[in-house]
Order: C-alpha cells, then sequence, then structure tokens
C-alpha cells in the first residue's frame, strides 16, 4: 500500500476508577452532526492518530490532553494492548486509574464543512460530553472496535494482579 492509503494508528488513554467490588470508565461521545442523535456505539477512549515521528504513549498522552482539555491524571499506566478496528486503523490503549470530573472537560475542537456542500466551516467538539460508565453501560455505548479494551481491563482487575506495567506513561 502507498503510505497515503495505509491504515492509521491512534492511541488512547482510557481512565478507571474502583466503585465497590466493580470500577467504572470514562469515556467520551463523539462530537459533530454525525453523532449528535446518537447514543450507542458513539462513544470513545480519549483517542487519535499519530504518525511515524512520535510513539504511541506520546500520542495518548496528547490525545487526552487534546479532548478532555487536562493534563493525563499521575498514576501506573495498564497496558491494554492493541485492537484492529473494522476500517483497517489500529488502535493501541492503556488505562490509568484515577478519578476525574467530566463536567470540568475543555474538549478541543475541529473544523469541517456543515452542512456538506453549504460551503459554510464550523467547529465541533472533537467530544461533546464525557461521563463515567459500569462496564456494561460503556459496553453499550462505546464503539464496537473498542469494546475489547474492556474486557481486557476487566480481566486485569478481576486476576489480582498489579496491573501496572510503569509509571506515568514514561
Amino acid at each position: 500500500m502507498a503510505p497515503h492509503t495505509r491504515p492509521g494508528r491512534s492511541a488512547g488513554l482510557l481512565l478507571f476508577r474502583r466503585r465497590g467490588t466493580g470500577f467504572e470508565v470514562l469515556v467520551g461521545h463523539m462530537g459533530g452532526p454525525f453523532w449528535a442523535r446518537r447514543e450507542s456505539a458513539a462513544w470513545s477512549v480519549p483517542k487519535g492518530e499519530y504518525g511515524p515521528e512520535e510513539g504511541a504513549e506520546s500520542a495518548a498522552r496528547r490525545e487526552f490532553e487534546e479532548e478532555f482539555g487536562h493534563p493525563v491524571p499521575d498514576g501506573a499506566w495498564v497496558a491494554l494492548g492493541e485492537s484492529r478496528q473494522a476500517g483497517g486503523k489500529t488502535v493501541t490503549v492503556w488505562a490509568v486509574e484515577a478519578d476525574l470530573d467530566p463536567a470540568t472537560a475543555v474538549p478541543g475542537t475541529f473544523t469541517m464543512e456543515w452542512p456538506r456542500g453549504s460551503g459554510v466551516q464550523r467547529e465541533f467538539p472533537e467530544i461533546d460530553r464525557f461521563a463515567w460508565c459500569a462496564p456494561e453501560v460503556a459496553a453499550e455505548r462505546l464503539v464496537k472496535g473498542q469494546r475489547v479494551f474492556l474486557d481486557r481491563l476487566q480481566g486485569r482487575l478481576a486476576g489480582g494482579q498489579d496491573p501496572a506495567v510503569h509509571d506515568d506513561g514514561a
């Protein structure tokens, strides 16, 4: 494949917090007109694309900060591995245990022509809202290709092992 047609790579961070005997994850509803009226399969782990000049961990940190509007919280990064999405993109995700208030998010924006063909450029938030969700709720909300990360996190936490890979994504 030519470089311009190669499927991309994305990296992201899935925050989690323990609740009783379970946990919750912080997911974001994708912004823009295509997702505005959808709930099911319209949410995402804060993530984004990166090129060969940037490492996956650096991209995950950058994208979290752009999409949530705050620095990545301190904590151990739990590697949740990669997943190839339906469109061919490979997504790499880490989890970090933290408790942030979704109401404090200041999401980054993107610009696109809307309505299509109008010639009018409009700005939309990359993520229009964040929410803490139990894994079963997050599984319904997340796009299909990202649900595997919930299963992996649940397995790591249920295994009683220390899930940490390293601190602060370094």
